[in-house]
This record gives C-alpha cells, sequence and structure tokens, in this order.
C-alpha cells in the first residue's frame, strides 16, 4: 500500500528528514495581527485545515512532541498563527499552525479577523516555501476546502494536500481516496502534484510528510 500520489521517497530521503525532525522543538511566537509577525528566521511551512480535520495531532507527530500544538476537542481553538521551531538547536525550518477554518460556531467577525490574518501573513511572507492544507480522508475535499484551495491559488502560494485520519479507511479505500484527491487537484495553479495520506494516530504516512518537508527545503537552500 503506498501512501503517496505521485512522488516517491527513497530510504536515504526518509532519513534525512527524520533527522530534520529531530531536536527540541519549541512554541515560539503567537499573532494575532499581521504586525505582530515575528521576524523571519530560515524557511517556513504553514498548516492549514477545517478546524476538526487533526492539524494540531499531526503537527505533534511530524515533530514526535506530544503536546507541541495544543489539541482540543473543541473546533475553533486555536485563534492565532502559532510558530514552533528548534530553538537553539536547526533554525533553518519554522513551523506555523494557521487558525482553523470551517467551523460555524464561531462569530462573523472573528471569522472575518481570522481570514484577513491568514490573507496577509500568505501574502506579506517571503520566506514561506509551502502551505500544508490538510483533507479528512474520510470526507475528502469540501467547499469550504475549496474556497481556501482557490485563496492559494489566487496567491499563487505554493500547497500540498494532506490527508488526515488515513487510518479511519479501510486499505481497499485509501488508495482510491488518494487518486480522487489528486484528481481534483492535479489542475490547480499552485497545488504541488502529490497528495499524502497519513494518520497522527497509526504513523501512516508521517515519514513521507517529512521527507515531502525536507526535500522542498533543500530546493530553497
Amino acid at each position: 500500500m503506498t501512501t503517496s500520489l505521485t512522488t516517491p521517497y527513497g530510504d536515504d530521503e526518509i532519513e534525512s528528514a527524520r533527522k530534520l525532525f529531530e531536536g527540541p522543538w519549541d512554541f515560539v511566537w503567537a499573532s494575532t495581527h499581521v504586525d505582530d509577525l515575528p521576524p523571519m528566521v530560515g524557511q517556513e511551512i504553514a498548516f492549514a485545515g477545517r478546524s476538526n480535520v487533526g492539524k494540531s495531532s499531526l503537527i505533534n507527530a511530524v515533530t514526535r512532541r506530544n503536546a507541541l500544538a495544543r489539541t482540543s476537542h473543541t473546533p475553533g481553538r486555536t485563534q492565532q498563527l502559532n510558530f514552533f521551531r528548534q530553538v537553539g538547536a536547526d533554525e533553518r525550518l519554522t513551523i506555523v499552525d494557521m487558525p482553523g477554518y470551517g467551523y460555524a460556531a464561531v462569530g462573523r467577525a472573528k471569522v472575518a479577523a481570522w481570514t484577513n490574518l491568514i490573507h496577509e501573513y500568505l501574502r506579506g511572507r517571503s520566506n514561506l516555501m509551502r502551505v500544508y492544507v490538510l483533507i479528512d480522508a474520510r470526507h475528502g475535499i469540501k467547499d469550504v476546502d475549496g474556497a481556501v484551495l482557490e485563496t492559494l491559488d489566487k496567491a499563487a502560494v505554493s500547497y500540498q494536500v494532506v490527508l488526515t485520519k488515513g487510518d479511519a479507511l479501510k486499505k481497499a479505500d485509501q488508495q482510491f481516496m488518494i487518486e480522487a484527491t489528486y484528481d481534483e487537484i492535479k489542475r490547480r495553479p499552485a497545488a504541488f502534484p502529490e497528495v499524502l495520506l497519513t494518520s497522527s494516530e497509526s504513523g501512516l504516512g508521517i515519514p513521507e510528510l517529512r521527507a515531502a518537508v525536507g526535500r522542498v527545503l533543500a530546493e530553497r537552500e
């Protein structure tokens, strides 16, 4: 069973990426307004997704930290841009946890403020390498996800789709969902032509996700 379409990763890339994410990852900054963004250090990747897609859990799995990104049973809890970095170690890479979207119980004013913050961040962050857009593998790309992809396309911000909660699918359905998602994004101008299937619970696809980040980082350095 492959966990991605379409790019394979060799053992050397997997091991190099494992080492990239080793070390003391820590929370370094939180921003609720574009004027309060931290100084740009090295390169950045951002994780975006619906409020209940498992974004914080995936960040914790990638960094091997149980509580780096705060998880919550209450959708919409993350209301700011949270920045994580290997402080005092390898500062080549910063992870940005973006506010979750698509939670109807959040007031319109708050949604507008989040949306403006995200748009300003995307437009003005020259060291942002890629946005990883998380999609629940059980449901695929919904209209609210499509709107986010459209925003990224218009902003010409490179992004890659990562399917979460892949362990919830039967093995027979996993490859089908990967291929169906790929078919939906392959003509989008800013989409990286690869879909990854992951699970923060089982570790499915986590080495490949790290390798994907490691590859784009190597291309930028």
